[in-house]
This record gives C-alpha cells, sequence and structure tokens, in this order.
C-alpha cells in the first residue's frame, strides 16, 4: 500500500520551506496539484521493501525524456538497478548510503555521448565539436532535467525519492559495475521507493528568496543578513534532529574545505577523461 500523508495546504507548505517568514505575505497565489508536489518535496532516506509496480519504471523514462533537451540531442541515458547484490556494491562506492541499498530502485543518470560518436561513425563524418566543455555541461544539463521529471512524476504517484550525488566518489568502480563504454559518464543516481512510514521525511527549509532572486541585475547588498536569518531556522530544524550546533554555514563550508572533504570527487576530471570525454 501507498504511503498517503495527508494532504498539505499551500500556506503549510510554504511555511515548511522558508519559515514563518515567507516572501508572499498575507497573500498566495492559487495552488494546483503540480505547485503541491513540487513544494512538498523532501528527500527520503528510509523505503519500504516493496518493488515498484510493472509499468512504473517505464512511466517514468516517459516523463524524463518529456523535459527540455538542448538543440534535441538528448545526450543522456539512464541505467536502472534493482538487483540488491549490484545496489550494494554501488551503496559502497557512494560511501555507504544506506538509502541506497535499501531502495527498491535506483536510478544512475549519464551524460551519454557514445550514441553520437557511434552515429558519425556509421554516417563517416567528423564530430569535433563533440570534445568541448560546453557539450558535455550540455549533456550533464538534459540528465539533470530528466532526472527531475521523474523525481517530480515519482512524487505525484505517491513514492519517494532521494538523489545520490556519490555515486561521483568513486566513478571508474561504478563505470566498471555499470560496464559503461566510452563517452558515457555517471553523473548521480536517483532512489525511488515507497518511503517508510516509520521514518518520515520532513520538508527541508531553503534560503530565503532574497538571497537567490534577483530583478534585473545581480546584488548582493542583503546577503550575509539573509544567510544569518537562513543559519537560525536551520539550527533550529537541525535540534530537531538531534544536531545540535550545525547550521547552514558551517555544513557548507566544512563541506568545501579543502579536497579531502569532496570524498574522491576532486578527481573528477581525471575520472572523466578516462572515459575519452575531453572537456576542450
Amino acid at each position: 500500500m501507498k504511503n498517503h500523508p495527508p494532504t498539505p495546504t499551500p500556506a503549510s507548505l510554504i511555511e515548511a520551506r522558508y519559515g514563518k517568514t515567507h516572501p508572499f505575505g498575507a497573500a498566495l497565489p492559487e495552488f494546483n496539484k503540480t505547485l503541491e508536489t513540487l513544494l512538498a518535496h523532501r528527500s527520503v532516506r528510509s523505503f519500504m521493501e516493496t518493488p515498484l509496480p510493472s509499468g512504473t519504471l517505464e512511466c517514468l523514462i516517459a516523463a524524463a525524456q518529456s523535459a527540455p533537451s538542448s538543440c534535441n540531442l538528448q545526450m543522456w541515458s539512464v541505467v536502472a538497478v534493482e538487483d540488491s547484490a549490484r545496489k550494494a556494491r554501488l551503496a559502497d562506492y557512494a560511501g555507504q548510503q544506506r538509502h541506497i541499498k535499501q531502495a527498491p530502485a535506483l536510478l544512475i543518470f549519464l551524460t551519454d555521448m557514445a550514441m553520437l560518436h557511434e552515429t558519425a561513425t556509421a554516417e563517416k563524418v567528423s564530430i569535433d565539436g563533440i570534445d568541448y566543455l560546453d557539450t558535455f555541461l550540455m549533456a550533464a544539463i538534459d540528465a539533470t532535467l530528466a532526472a527531475q521529471n521523474v523525481a517530480t512524476a515519482a512524487e505525484s504517484m505517491g513514492f519517494g525519492t532521494v538523489y545520490a550525488g556519490a555515486i561521483r566518489n568513486q566513478p571508474e568502480d561504478v563505470v566498471h559495475e555499470l560496464n559503461l563504454p566510452l563517452h558515457v559518464f555517471p553523473i548521480f543516481g536517483l532512489c525511488i521507493g515507497y518511503p517508510d512510514p516509520e521514518r518520515p521525511a520532513q520538508i527541508k527549509p531553503r534560503l530565503p528568496q532574497r538571497a537567490v532572486l534577483h530583478h534585473e541585475q545581480y546584488s548582493n547588498h542583503d546577503t550575509r543578513q539573509a544567510i544569518a536569518d537562513y543559519d537560525v531556522t536551520m539550527a533550529a530544524f537541525y535540534r530537531a534532529y538531534r544536531e545540535a550546533g550545525a547550521t547552514w554555514s558551517k555544513q557548507s563550508l566544512a563541506r568545501l574545505r579543502d579536497p579531502e572533504s569532496l570524498a574522491g570527487r576532486d578527481r573528477l576530471r581525471e575520472a572523466v577523461l578516462k572515459q575519452s570525454i575531453l572537456l576542450k
């Protein structure tokens, strides 16, 4: 059975996302089911063992392929992993993340230039433009747009999701595990399954809009105060989960302190080049 939490109100969703002081003031625009799904997003890290129903994966990939694609190049693909042993190995490569093993479905999204290389070979034409950084960036953006469509679609169907960027911690091992050819690179995973009702996830507050929304030109005149206010909000959120003393500023700066804090991702360019993705 799917876990259907009580239907939240627009006001409660906005308050959960921003705190009691939100950017809408007293007036809220008319909400619909799509907005409710987006605003109710939370990262689920505890899943039930129930597999996805037949046809669900194909429906989610149809949603993925409905995302925009730069120049319609469609330079992405995805590996769906449901085998328990393979998920366990991938979890090891990703810092022992329990939810990767636990989720019934793990989707590994890939930048995939192999299809175009094969097409160029078959057509006997050169595609030197594929070796530039912008092409890899287009592929990564397309894959990300596709994945976010999957996440939104899955959550609208009653599933929970969580991204797994730690797939990039040991990318060569992931390449080997998934038998990826040259010109293909794993950029993140997406776990999908029924949320465990015994360990519910909560909506995590985000930065105030005044820190991220600029009108006409970039302005940082209020950034420091916005961050200070957000640190207060996040300190209260973390205290509820027994992380007293934690703030967004402390955690973010620690995450980027030095190459060692990147958990292996300081080698990412080297790993990409090994896949014959040149980044000129």
